[in-house]
């Protein structure tokens, strides 16, 4: 059954007017006719010829997304057909075939909708945000089982057609021990060594690919992601002559930050050798090689013997590639870097507490970020006092990274051209695809992005830092 709750009465006449047509063409139609068929329904007016796939697709998209999902999102079909009805809206899919709707949802799983966009099964023509308001209207709309019977049986009547699934780099496999040194290596190159030029097409002039950092949603991105950098070394408290330890630097953006404003040493470390080239190449032309570098290196290879502690660790978009079960592994590693009085600020993705962890292939571990896990903010602070730091800080930044995902995505659509120099269509919508539901998730609240500050006391528990948080706040720099 069809929602129509919430719906304005120009939508409920045209789903009724369609769902009359299609109700009246069954009577008709006893037995199935060959794809390429028409049938004719008298409405009132003239004749309507109606392709057989057409008309099920149709009948189909009414059971699945109900008329509020019409409200945002409109759809093209591949003989021109529009649903709900030709009135301009939001986004628009545009369905390439007539088994593009059985492609993308008879399986039921994200990653059948996925590459079915991947694969030019459809597209999606404008703000593709909105598409996944549409998914959680299918959701509401197929919430009983009778419900999902019906729209399987119209699925299954269309025609097995998919789009060739080959000729770009296809799905992540990994292998060896997930989480291990070289699994985590693979699973970087994966998603990092695309093309360094390709990440410089669509991130600000530092090259940061985390949260950015927003005085007001009208700010620039070069702007909000230079405020993020020093905001971080305002919460790491940096002084001249200290140590800091980066890891998963990327190009090595928050490394120069640091190094050339609150004059610390700054080691950065990655995985991925191209992030390293370029990162070491941008050290060199700001001249600042005596102070900071790039290192490809895992940080379990670092080993406490090999430093006298460093004064503060950073950890910013790389705790949601640690995984659950190396996750004491990770905080005491980083406890045992330290000196005694040092910070660790950890910056990382969270799910909601509330919410079962999603188990098997998704969008994202298929094609993004191989081997990812999100934690709720619970398991990672539990993590971090096990391993004897005190949780000093916790701060989320939710709605900031909304308006970074949507920057990047305006950034990346301006220049699809130009990121096609770099790789093929499919890869370039992943990357449009992955940042446009990232950023629809954060904006509901499904994810959260938190950063924590944690500190080692001393042997007599003295933490060393003040009793305000106001020198992170105050005098701030203009950019």
């Amino acid at each position: 059954m069809t929602r129509l709750i919430g719906a304005n009465g120009s939508q409920k006449k045209s789903l009724l007017f369609r769902q009359g047509q299609a109700k009246a063409m069954d009577k008709k139609i006893k037995e199935p006719i060959a794809i390429g068929a028409t049938v004719t329904s008298m409405a009132r007016g003239p004749i309507i010829k109606v392709d057989k796939a057409t008309r099920w697709t149709l009948r189909a998209m009414d059971e699945l997304f109900g008329v509020s999902g019409g409200a945002r999102v409109g759809a093209r079909l591949w003989d021109g057909t529009c649903w709900p009805d030709k009135v301009p809206r939001q986004v628009t899919l545009v369905l390439k075939h007539p088994g593009a709707l059985r492609a993308a949802f008879l399986s039921g799983t994200e990653l059948s909708m996925a590459e079915a966009y991947l694969y030019d099964d459809l597209d999606i023509i404008g703000d593709i945000e909105s598409v996944f308001d549409l998914v959680d209207a299918m959701t509401a709309a197929s919430s009983n089982w009778l419900n999902k019977l019906s729209v399987a049986h119209l699925l299954m009547r269309l025609p097995r057609i998919k789009n060739d699934r080959h000729g770009h780099r296809g799905r992540a496999h990994m292998t060896g021990k997930r989480h291990s040194i070289e699994r985590d290596r693979q699973a970087v190159t994966y998603h990092y060594n695309v093309s360094n030029d390709f990440y410089k097409l669509w991130l600000d002039r530092s090259m940061v690919y985390s949260c950015a950092y927003f005085h007001s949603p009208d700010d620039d991105l070069d702007t909000a992601q230079e405020r993020k950098l020093d905001y971080i070394c305002r919460k790491l408290r940096l002084r001249s002559g200290q140590r800091l330890l980066d890891v998963g630097c990327g190009w090595g953006g928050l490394v120069m930050h640091a190094a050339r404003h609150y004059g610390v040493d700054a080691t950065g470390v990655t995985l991925s050798s191209s992030q390293a080239k370029l990162g070491n190449d941008r050290i060199a032309a700001a001249g600042l090689a005596a102070n900071s570098r790039v290192v490809v290196r895992d940080y379990r290879q670092i080993m406490p013997g090999d430093t006298a502690g460093y004064d503060a660790l950073v950890s910013v978009g790389m705790f949601e590639h640690v995984g659950a079960s190396e996750l004491s592994a990770y905080f005491t590693h980083a406890w045992q870097l330290l000196r005694p009085g040092g910070v660790l600020l950890n910056h990382g993705i969270g799910r909601r507490g509330s919410d079962q962890h999603v188990h098997g292939p998704d969008f994202t571990n298929t094609y993004v970020f191989p081997d990812s896990e999100l934690m709720p903010i619970h398991v990672a602070l539990t993590a971090a006092e096990q391993a004897g730091f005190e949780v000093r800080d916790v701060e989320s930044l939710r709605e900031h990274y909304a308006l970074t995902l949507r920057h990047w995505v305006r950034r990346l659509e301006s220049r699809h051209d130009e990121a096609l120099r770099y790789l093929d269509e499919p890869t370039y919508r992943v990357w449009r695809l992955y940042m446009s539901g990232s950023a629809q998730a954060f904006t509901t609240g499904r994810l959260n992005v938190y950063q924590a500050l944690l500190v080692k006391p001393d042997g007599h528990g003295r933490s060393g830092l003040p009793l305000t948080r106001a020198d992170w706040y105050a005098s701030p720099q203009a950019y």
